[in-house]
This record gives C-alpha cells, structure tokens and sequence, in this order.
C-alpha cells in the first residue's frame, strides 16, 4: 500500500501491517495510509488482520506531530479517533494480531477491533495519557468504556495502569496470547473462522449491537474536536 502501511490479500484475508519506526508511531500519514487499507479490503470483501512489527503493534500517536501545538495535537487526536469509529463498524471483520507493545492508540485500536490475539513476553499495553500528563479525552473514554472489563475501566484510564500481555487479557484489551512465532499463524486460521459467518449478518448485527455506542463516539469525538484538554 505505502512504506508505512503494507497490503497483502490472501484467500479471502487482508494483512494490514503498520510499519513506521521504532514506535510504530500513529501520525496523519499512517492514518491516511491505513483508510486507503481499509478502503482497498472493503472493496476485496476481505476479512482483515491488523498487526504491526515483531515487539510493537504502535506505541500511540508521533509525538512529533502532537507537541506542533494544541490545535495540531487536536486535529490527529480527531483523526485517530474517527479512524477506531471506523474499526468498530467496519463491515467485515477485523482482527488485532497485537505483535507486542500497544501504547495509547495502540491500546484503544486493540479496544476497537472484533477479536485481539497478543503474544507473550516483556511487552506492556494500555492507556498511559494521564501518566504523561494528558487528560484523557471523551472518545478514549467511551471506548475504554465500551470494551475494558469494569474493575479495569478506573485502574486503566484514571490510574494509567499498564498491563502485561497476561493482564491486559484479564482487562479486555486482549482476548488470547500464543508464542510470537505463532501470532500470524493463529490470527490467519481464526480469519478463516470468522469467513465461515454470514458476513452480512455479521455486519448488521454488529451495527445492531453497537448503535448506541456509535452515537455516544460521534458525539464525543464532536466534542472532542471543540476543546481536548491534551496539557497537564
């Protein structure tokens, strides 16, 4: 697809694979370059697995592109957020084959996708924006709501507590863990499971179940675009 964002189909399966740094870091470029992925597995009918380099799926939004100021630091935040809107909708179905670490927009991509596969080790996920001094905005809120375990909503998104793979199962960003070298192996052969479903009765249930969801995210993700408090 681009340098950043590589599109591979394969027996009716898309591979997504974010490919930008070190960090894997989220900026308006992977973003555009991951909706024309998007696009292109819509048109193919494909169901989609998204990964991202072996020990890091994305460690959240380019710093770089966050610290320009508050009004370019609220126009990717609205971006990214209109982009996991999309992951909780999309028609087809989406798995998050988690390749390690997976940081603030890492960690909410993984709440936004249908079914999350990680792999054990040293890797740490979860919502870090009130430990680094950002206050956590209205959409990552609502989808932290909507997927996180309960006991876990408070500790992850006031606390900023980071999990380990092992953990973040418990707290919902995660459903499974296999070996890293069985990541893509197990993400494929449950994308073959999920190509058995009606895809279409998978997306209008998906619509059905999610549409008080999706209308709380618009309204949030509206707000958001208004007035994000990012600083501390």
């Amino acid at each position: 697809m681009t340098d950043l964002v590589n599109y591979t189909l394969n027996d009716g399966v898309a591979t997504i694979v974010i490919n930008n740094g070190k960090a894997n870091a989220l900026s308006h470029d992977v973003f555009e370059a991951l909706n024309k992925a998007l696009d292109q597995a819509e048109q193919d009918k494909a169901v989609v697995i998204l990964t991202g380099q072996p020990g890091i799926f994305s460690g959240g939004y380019d710093l770089k592109e966050m610290q320009k100021g508050m009004k370019e630091a609220t126009a990717l935040v609205t971006v990214g957020s209109t982009f996991t809107r999309r992951l909780a909708a999309f028609p087809f179905p989406i798995i998050g084959a988690c390749s390690g670490h997976a940081i603030a927009k890492g960690a909410f991509i993984m709440l936004s996708v249908d079914y999350r596969v990680g792999i054990e080790g040293s890797f740490k996920l979860g919502l870090n924006e009130v430990a680094i001094g950002m206050t956590m905005h209205h959409a990552g809120i609502e989808i932290a709501r909507h997927r996180l375990a309960p006991a876990h909503f408070y500790r992850s998104v006031i606390n900023a507590e980071i999990y380990s793979p092992e953990g973040a199962v418990a707290a919902g960003y995660l459903d499974e863990l296999v070996a890293p070298e069985q990541l893509l192996n197990r993400a494929n052969e449950l994308a073959q499971g999920f190509r058995k479903l009606s895809l279409k009765a998978h997306a209008q249930t998906k619509l059905k179940a999610k549409a008080g969801y999706l209308e709380l995210l618009d309204r949030s993700i509206e707000k958001d675009s208004e007035s994000l408090g990012l600083t501390a």
